[in-house]
């Protein structure tokens, strides 16, 4: 009698410090290097500029402690993708997992491979035809290290996250202790406007801050691969968050301290402009470098992770069937990998990326505020749910961090009402494809 071998599956292979530096890694991209200074200008006051920084830490935070919840709970590959499928149903987490294949995760790592050939045109000039071609090389190699080993790509990710952290505590270093700072740069401390003219700034910067915050859910793609997922994939987020709260003030203090409020108006690159006080014509380029180093890593945590996303929807049928395929030497879900790496090479090449991602950003709040309230739905739901992990001050946590996802949400509609339209349609392009796959799975 034969016996059958099971096919392959993914391997618990991903540590805490693993899981943490794809979160934190992902987190950190390009944002920080230019969103300051147009939170300075929104505010124009250090209290109300560290007061948005806390505040986007801190509902930021919140999302992190709730959705840790749910991937104690179920850790399988696929993330939020899992999640809205168990909570809503599977049409929900099928446009999640829809708009995430094809425009949110992938038009991302277009976006930041572009971005860093880009930040390369600093140190020589690159024409526009090889700045795509580089982007493409990047994600292609990008795709292969995490094809042929996922602990391979996570080393990677280690290597570069760690760089980034120790290279940016190196610039608040060196902002502190040498010349050019002063603590008059912190002036004004209040604000002379009334509090109802504030609203409308303030929510604005909210918005930019939020956007560097973006990136924290990322491990909860990979969960099919974290060792101790109840006790590990929490921390990951919770560890994820602090560190980024504290480099974030860090930084943000040494900027104001260098800079002021005047210096940080009108800044295109203002953490370089800070850095070009202290260090010199050299700062510019260290700084630049950094940037380099920060968009390679976090490029790698979306290619690590977003393709679990494809992979976790083919599992269920609601996807080519190739994207769930385990490869039998990498233990990778290289098909998966590959149909992502496809997508996006031909959205850098087309050059669609920017315009897609201005259409559809406002729908990952909406789908991170689904995420919560999947908390508060499964907690009545499913309540003998094994959950090693609970949410602290439930339901509040998820309850106001819920709110902040439809003022987002409502915000930009408001703004820009055409984009947002543009975008509800593209997710809703998605109920055709799901009909076909439910009933040709």
């Amino acid at each position: 009698m034969e016996i059958q071998q099971k096919p392959p599956s993914l391997e618990r292979v991903l540590s805490l410090l693993d899981a943490t530096m794809i979160n934190v890694g992902g987190v950190v991209g390009s944002g920080i290097f230019m969103v300051p200074a147009t939170v300075a200008f929104f505010t124009g006051s250090t209290s109300l500029f560290f007061l948005v920084w806390i505040l986007g830490g801190i509902v930021s935070l919140f999302g992190a402690l709730s959705v840790a919840e749910l991937g104690a709970a179920m850790p399988q590959a696929g993330g939020q993708y899992v999640y809205l499928n168990e909570a809503y149903g599977p049409i929900w987490g099928y446009l999640y997992g829809w708009s995430a294949v094809a425009v949110i995760n992938t038009a991302s790592i277009a976006a930041v491979g572009v971005a860093f050939s880009e930040y390369l045109g600093f140190f020589f000039p690159i024409s526009d035809a090889s700045i795509k071609g580089i982007a493409v090389g990047t994600i292609v190699l990008l795709t292969i290290i995490n094809i042929v080993d996922v602990k391979s790509g996570a080393r990677f990710q280690n290597l570069f996250t760690l760089s980034k952290l120790g290279a940016i505590f190196g610039i608040i270093l060196l902002g502190l202790v040498m010349e050019g700072g002063t603590n008059q740069n912190l002036s004004p401390i209040f604000s002379d406007k009334p509090f109802i003219g504030l609203i409308g700034p303030l929510g604005l910067a909210m918005v930019s801050v939020l956007w560097t915050f973006d990136g924290w859910i990322f491990i909860t793609y990979v969960a099919g691969e974290v060792k101790n997922p109840g006790r590990n994939i929490p921390l990951s987020l919770i560890f994820c968050m602090l560190i980024v709260v504290s480099v974030y003030l860090l930084l943000n203090y040494v900027l104001l301290f260098i800079l002021g409020f005047t210096g940080m108006n009108g800044s295109e690159l203002v953490v370089s402009d800070a850095a070009s006080v202290f260090l010199g014509n050299k700062g510019a380029a260290v700084v630049t470098l950094i940037i380099l180093i920060s968009l390679i890593g976090a490029n790698n945590g979306f290619v690590l992770s977003s393709a679990r996303i494809n992979y976790a929807m083919a599992r269920d049928k609601l996807f080519f069937n190739q994207a769930a395929q385990i490869h039998s030497r990498f233990k990778s879900p290289a098909n998966a990998l590959i149909i992502q790496c496809v997508w996006a090479c031909l959205l850098t090449f087309t050059g669609t990326f920017n315009q897609l991602i201005t259409y559809i950003i406002f729908t990952s709040w909406i789908f991170y505020g689904m995420s919560a309230g999947a908390v508060i739905i499964l907690r009545k739901k499913k309540p003998d749910m094994d959950r090693p992990y609970k949410t602290p001050a439930y339901p509040w946590i998820p309850i106001i961090f819920i709110f902040f996802a439809i003022f987002l949400t409502i915000n930009t509609i408001m703004e820009a009402p055409r984009d947002a339209t543009i975008g509800a349609g593209i997710i809703l392009a998605g109920l055709p494809l799901y009909y076909y796959w439910k009933k040709n799975g």
